[in-house]
């Protein structure tokens, strides 16, 4: 998929080194086509991971897709540096007036706090409602899909007795739905989050059907209205050495912290983690913006 995104954005060298199609501005404006215009609401502590595993995971079909990057106007964030939110950010108080075809919602390490006590809740349950009008196709990310159940849908989070923290195997639940097509029977993804979702909580509320779940990590793809909103439990965009990184973090913090299940060789840290999990995650992102954004959006956006 040709990807237009900033020049000078730092993820796009990273993905060219990968050969990843990435376009210019200038190549883009001579293209007499309309791409798809998605936005990605980047929730996460440091922005520049985010972007390039987003960007990498969209970067799969010949669609051409035009990103924006919003930031939340109501928190500081204390590891992306002003000048590089300041370049490549906007605000939702910016496009609110506009539409998009698709909108990401990320995670963000704040599961052990209740919603209503997050800084930003109020501008993000403004986002969720606009997106109910303004947005083909939503999909939210991990603590992004907990926070969405729960405003949309009234669905609690609960604590789990430890951290949630590896790659657990998932179960296709229904393979007549174009969001799980070309999935094999079971498929790993990684998991890191303290809290979840309990499937009876999500099977009790009409509309809501889970597509994949784990017997270990519990539900892991939610679909709403017929592909109007996802939510992903986990976080099929991760890098092989994501869940390392954050291991190391939290040990170096003093934290007493599980080795993430299934990841090392033989569980052993020193080791290189095994990448088990990219092949599906391709085709998540990929199915999503095929059959759930281009084939259900307007060709001429309104707004």
């Amino acid at each position: 998929m040709p990807i237009k995104v900033q020049n000078d954005l730092p993820a796009r060298s990273i993905l060219e080194s990968e050969n990843i199609f990435l376009m210019d501005e200038n190549r883009a404006a001579m293209q007499d086509i309309r791409p798809l215009e998605i936005a990605i609401l980047n929730l996460m502590p440091i922005k520049e991971d985010t972007e390039t595993q987003l960007l990498r995971a969209l970067s799969n079909t010949p669609l051409q897709v035009d990103v924006t990057f919003l930031a939340i106007e109501s928190h500081v964030s204390k590891n992306t540096s002003a000048s590089h939110l300041n370049k490549f950010y906007t605000t939702y108080r910016e496009v609110r007036n506009r539409e998009f075809d698709g909108l990401i919602i990320t995670g963000a390490p704040l599961e052990q706090m209740e919603f209503e006590q997050v800084t930003y809740w109020d501008e993000l349950r403004a986002i969720m409602e606009w997106s109910k009008s303004n947005v083909t196709s939503t999909l939210h990310i991990c603590w992004g899909a907990q926070a969405g159940l729960y405003y949309h849908y009234g669905i609690e989070k609960y604590a789990l007795p430890e951290k949630l923290s590896g790659i657990y195997t998932q179960r296709v639940l229904d393979r007549t739905v174009p969001m799980v097509r070309g999935f094999d029977d079971t498929f790993n993804a990684p998991h890191s989050r303290y809290t979840g979702n309990r499937s009876e909580d999500i099977h009790r509320v009409p509309g809501l059907q889970i597509l994949a779940e784990s017997e270990e990590a519990g539900p892991f793809l939610v679909m709403a209205q017929n592909g109007k909103q996802f939510f992903v439990m986990g976080h099929p965009e991760y890098d092989r050495m994501t869940l390392d990184n954050e291991y190391r973090r939290d040990t170096g913090k003093g934290l007493d912290i599980a080795v993430p299940k299934n990841y090392y060789p033989n569980d052993d840290p020193t080791k290189r983690p095994i990448l088990s999990w990219r092949c599906h995650a391709n085709t998540l992102y990929t199915n999503w913006l095929n059959y759930y954004v281009y084939q259900e959006t307007p060709y001429v956006l309104h707004k």
